[in-house]
């Protein structure tokens, strides 16, 4: 009998994009696409011809493997593309308001073309560890807007409210593109929410998209201690002085190592830290991440990334308005690691009070005794969070690419039975 033919693996499509502030997006999809290609997936970055990339793509980035090319080609029978938040950043436009389509339109739109919308199937990396209720989203508006925790509540209890959150419901279905059935929506975090996958069930919550890292070069040749801060939100400014000024009391105060996007009007002692605006090299970068005593990060990537590397860290991803009335940017993802990791109450405490960028003094300086650290296992620990087999996102989507790989059944009926496992999965893991 004649062997039968093993399945062409699918054509496989970067979209990196930026979506929020930061460049963690484009990050996310290179990371993704790191896992695909030791999988043995072929990577493709296609642009139409014209089209300059992106902001902020070319980087410079550690690219996995992958081939660019202005003219698509079809070399597979069905193609999957990995984009962050895909109803933003390439979907089609709607003639409706808010509605011109993301900076990859063009190009997905081609795509799914030329294989056909049951052949093609769109990975959408969602932001991480945003998996809240459209109540709590509401109330999350307000509260970044300055509205006072008293005044949220009253507001709350009004008839208003409901129809508030359910207008935001509305909204958000439309924008993430939960109605499009050939879409894998994916939400990395720490914890799966039952209340999220009840209100949402395209939803698809999994463990955190761990970054793959090669070893930085070698450290270099100061032995002084030297921290590493990825200060990318303009905030980090006015906590900046104080925390230079308690390094600079200490014994051997080590040098503070600052990359800002921004140049800042701070006046930094060279003895005690530098201000660094260029784009560093990768491998430039992963040198000075490794080899730090403690990293200061934010967002959802360098936060990963301070796991993955081990040792100390603290985090704050900015903060808004001043004084009594200052209040965190974005919280969730601080919030759900201290409500996960099994940490000592100080520890708690100083990531949490420097977040909101109080009592950084003293934060700083239990930080040179007694620096805030995660437990031994981790990760393992927030795999245990979920059902099996959906505890990690960079297993996960190599999972996803070889089922779509082999599967008969067009893109909108693989996607409906991939989101009835993901909603019994986070039934089977509050259940226990």
């Amino acid at each position: 009998m004649p062997r039968r033919r093993s399945p062409a693996r699918p054509d496989v499509y970067l979209l990196p994009a930026v979506v929020g502030g930061g460049l963690g997006d484009i990050d996310e999809v290179l990371c993704a696409g790191r896992y695909l290609a030791d999988a043995g997936f072929p990577l493709t970055l296609y642009r139409a011809r014209g089209r300059p990339l992106p902001r902020s793509v070319d980087g410079p980035w550690s690219w996995p493997p992958h081939t660019r090319t202005d003219r698509l080609v079809r070399r597979a029978p069905k193609a999957l593309t990995i984009a962050p938040a895909w109803g933003i950043s390439a979907a089609p436009s709607r003639d409706e308001p808010y509605g011109r389509g993301g900076p990859w339109e063009e190009e997905a739109g081609e795509i799914e073309r030329t294989y056909g919308p049951d052949a093609t199937l769109h990975l959408s990396l969602e932001e991480f560890a945003r998996t809240w209720t459209s109540r709590r989203e509401v109330k999350e508006r307000w509260r970044e807007g300055g509205i006072p925790s008293r005044e949220i509540r009253r507001r709350a209890r009004r008839r208003s409210f409901a129809r508030e959150a359910a207008r935001f419901h509305a909204w958000y279905r439309r924008f993430r593109a939960f109605d499009r059935a050939n879409v894998v929506h994916l939400y990395a975090t720490f914890r799966p929410d039952r209340a999220f996958a009840l209100e949402y069930p395209e939803a698809i919550q999994s463990g955190p998209l761990w970054p793959i890292r090669p070893a930085g070069t070698a450290p270099a040749t100061d032995r002084r201690a030297r921290w590493v801060w990825y200060a990318s939100p303009a905030s980090a400014e006015r906590i900046a002085g104080r925390v230079l000024r308690t390094l600079a009391r200490s014994d051997r105060p080590p040098f503070l190592c600052i990359r800002s996007p921004r140049p800042w009007p701070l006046s930094i002692d060279p003895r005690c830290g530098a201000l660094e605006l260029e784009p560093r090299s990768p491998s430039a970068w992963r040198s000075e991440f490794d080899h730090a005593q403690v990293r200061i990060v934010t967002g959802s990537r360098t936060l990963l990334e301070a796991i993955v590397q081990g040792g100390p860290f603290l985090y704050f991803n900015g903060i808004l308005g001043a004084g009594s009335a200052a209040r965190r940017h974005r919280p969730e993802k601080i919030d759900r690691l201290r409500e996960v990791a099994r940490l000592s109450r100080s520890a708690r405490r100083d990531l949490s009070d420097f977040a909101r960028g109080r009592r950084v003094e003293a934060v700083v300086e239990r930080t040179l005794r007694d620096p805030p650290r995660l437990p031994a296992r981790f990760r393992e620990h927030v795999r245990g969070q979920f059902a099996p087999e959906w505890g990690d996102a960079g297993a996960l989507v190599v999972r996803i690419a070889r089922a779509w790989e082999r599967t008969p059944q067009p893109s909108g009926i693989f996607v409906r039975d991939l989101r009835e496992a993901a909603r019994r999965s986070v039934r089977r893991t509050h259940a226990t």
